[in-house]
């Protein structure tokens, strides 16, 4: 039977914590390790669906001071892109695809930032938002390969490039078609066509003669990955200090969603 060790739905089951017990840093030296971890992630798990402040978590969690210092610890580590990618070639696998996509989507999400501070914040005039930008690349499937957070006047093609500069080697070597809007179009473009010669970059751009909202072919699936994280209240604005939490706070969405996805609750 599945349990969770506490009555919260962000907490994890048996069979969720065993899938990702093992990915969890266990250190060395210094005293030994008190804390449960899996108190400690089911509390990062909570405050990422539910947005709640970390001294607000409830007191069935550790203090909110430990589950903090671990969250940014395994944030600077790059933890959580760690335990992201693990679960999304497990799910391609499970699916019967490769491990790595032949084909990607990118797109971006300019959200508000609040009153907390922190670094990189701009106004993209384009969406009229003061705050930060979210660039996400994505499979074919909606599994998230990559999140890099800029401040909001960063343009996508630039965004886009450091994002691509940053990608593993062993996910760019399949990698074939990616897809993307008009707003990648000029020196990214031109650039992409240079350094990834044998990846073709297809700009989708939607019908003039269509009115109102419509489906943009491949281009939907990073839309609908981007919605999927709307899920998750802790990513309604950007409430991190660090844009490197920011892009912490997506992969743990990633990473809850598709838990639930290879290990369904009972």
């Amino acid at each position: 039977m599945s349990r969770k060790t506490s009555g919260y739905a962000s907490d994890l089951t048996d069979e969720q914590w065993a899938l990702i017990e093992g990915l969890i840093p266990v250190y060395e030296w210094g005293r030994p390790r008190e804390l449960a971890m899996r108190r400690v992630v089911d509390a990062i798990f909570y405050v990422d669906k539910t947005g709640c402040q970390w001294e607000m978590l409830p007191k069935e969690y550790p203090n909110h001071n430990s589950v903090y210092y671990h969250f940014a610890r395994w944030s600077q580590e790059g933890v959580w892109e760690t335990i992201n990618t693990v679960l999304r070639e497990s799910a391609r696998l499970e699916a019967g695809r490769k491990a790595q996509p032949s084909a990607a989507s990118i797109d971006s999400q300019s959200v508000k930032t609040t009153a907390v501070g922190g670094e990189q914040r701009g106004f993209d005039g384009g969406k009229l938002v003061k705050g930060r930008k979210r660039h996400i690349l994505v499979d074919t499937v909606g599994f998230l390969l990559k999140v890099l957070v800029t401040a909001a006047n960063v343009a996508d093609g630039a965004a886009a490039q450091a994002l691509f500069a940053q990608l593993p080697k062993r996910l760019l070597r399949r990698l074939k078609r990616l897809w993307a809007d008009g707003g990648y179009r000029g020196q990214f473009a031109d650039w992409f066509a240079l350094k990834f010669k044998k990846i073709v970059l297809d700009i989708t751009l939607p019908s003039n003669n269509q009115k109102g909202f419509q489906i943009v072919p491949w281009r939907w699936v990073v839309e609908r990955s981007l919605a999927w994280l709307g899920a998750y209240r802790r990513l309604s604005k950007d409430f991190e200090f660090w844009c490197e939490h920011s892009e912490s706070m997506v992969y743990i969405a990633s990473i809850h969603r598709w838990l639930k996805h290879l290990a369904p609750p009972t």
